[in-house]
């Protein structure tokens, strides 16, 4: 059943992952593309090319709020911009190159994808102890190692978002809690989200171009998960984090390896 240009499963669909995200703060790409992918049989190119834009949009407007509360590094922002731009706009030449909408491109996004969820369930798991260990070791490496591991990590999630769009929220933060452990945690998520931003506006704009994003799809999407985002973080801080983190990993580590085995 559907509205003109509103698709109800789309938005309900929207509404469940926007909540989620605002609950835990678990990138948006973790949720949305596998859910594209193997719920609604999406080619794998066109769910990363809307996912993207979906992503851009809802995290333009994280940005906002984490700058107007001054909790974005923007040194640390460019310095991951650095690498991230280049890398994903090569990413994007390459798949432009060899064809998107090719059986074996979308096995490879989808690998990379099932792969990056993995990883991503991972850094959800041990997030705390590592932001534990990174408090207990103040002094992280030199300067000069925190700025080129910090492009270099800019880089990889430039590849990683370009490919399955996933990989800039729980992965992102995760290595910056290593690399600038001076830094409060809300500083660090806020730096990560601003630069998630024009990462995922180039990567989505450049599937746009490639033809493998469902504006249809986008805009029913938005419509459930603006609202549902408003709603889950308004309840997160009544909401049992360990508990939930712990089954976001377990759901994304059989969602991950479905996608590298199928």
């Amino acid at each position: 059943m559907s509205f003109p240009h509103i698709d109800l499963l789309y938005s309900l669909s929207g509404l469940f992952v926007g909540f989620l995200v605002g609950l835990t703060g678990v990138g948006g790409g973790s949720l949305m593309t596998p859910l594209l992918v193997l719920v609604f049989n999406v080619h794998p190119a066109t769910a990363v090319g809307t996912d993207l834009l979906y992503a851009a949009a809802t995290k333009s407007a994280g940005t906002l709020v984490h700058g107007l509360k001054g909790s974005v590094d923007w040194r640390v922002t460019l310095r991951l911009a650095a690498g991230s731009v280049p890398a994903a706009t090569i990413t994007l030449i390459l798949l432009h190159r060899y064809g998107m909408d090719t059986p074996r491109a979308g096995h490879l996004i989808q690998a990379v994808l099932g792969a990056a969820l993995l990883i991503t369930a991972v850094a959800l798991i041990f997030r705390t102890q590592l932001a534990a260990f990174a408090s207990r070791h103040r002094h992280g490496p030199g300067e000069a190692r925190t700025l080129f591991f910090t492009i270099f990590t800019g880089a990889v999630l430039g590849v990683l978002v370009s490919l399955t769009s996933v990989g800039a929220g729980a992965i992102g933060v995760t290595v910056l809690l290593l690399l600038y452990p001076a830094l409060p945690t809300v500083r660090i998520v806020g730096s990560d989200v601003a630069h998630a931003v024009p990462l995922t506006l180039l990567a989505g704009a450049g599937h746009w171009l490639l033809g493998s994003v469902d504006w249809h799809m986008l805009l029913s999407l938005l419509c459930g998960s603006l609202p549902g985002i408003a709603i889950g973080s308004l309840l997160s801080s009544k909401a049992p984090e360990k508990l939930l983190r712990v089954l976001l990993a377990a759901t994304l580590t059989l969602v991950g390896v479905r996608l590298v085995l199928s």
